[in-house]
Order: structure tokens, then C-alpha cells, then sequence
């Protein structure tokens, strides 16, 4: 009961990861791709921010469990 609920959870978590990385907007391109872009340097700001370290907390949280799983 409680590995379902988990693997529940991983999967859930490993959805709002990837929703997470395709929204965060880089603006390479198809230049980056054959070894363009890269020439501008931007900080990341308001929405940007909270997405990115939102991405790294969900992360974070999927390790966690993915390694309480295991040890059950």
C-alpha cells in the first residue's frame, strides 16, 4: 500500500518536472544546435526564477523518494 502510494508520487512528480523544463524558455533555437547562440548572457528574473528553482526543489523531492523506494 505505502510502494504505490510512492510510486504514485514519482510519477506525479516526474510530470510536473518535465511540464516544468518545457516551460522554461531559453531562446536558442536552432541556432545552439549546430554551435550557434550562447552570445547573450541574461539573469533570470520574476517568473523565470520561480520556475527554475521550483524545477530543482521538484527534483530534489523526486531523488528523495526515488531512494525511500528503493529502500522499501
Amino acid at each position: 500500500m505505502i510502494r504505490t502510494f510512492f510510486i504514485v508520487v514519482q510519477i506525479i512528480l516526474a510530470v510536473l518536472i518535465s511540464g516544468l523544463i518545457l516551460l522554461q524558455n531559453q531562446e536558442s533555437g536552432w541556432g545552439s544546435t549546430f554551435g550557434g547562440g550562447g552570445e547573450n548572457y541574461h539573469t533570470k528574473r520574476g517568473l523565470e526564477r520561480a520556475l527554475f528553482y521550483l524545477t530543482i526543489v521538484l527534483v530534489g523531492l523526486f531523488a528523495l523518494v526515488a531512494t525511500f523506494n528503493l529502500a522499501k
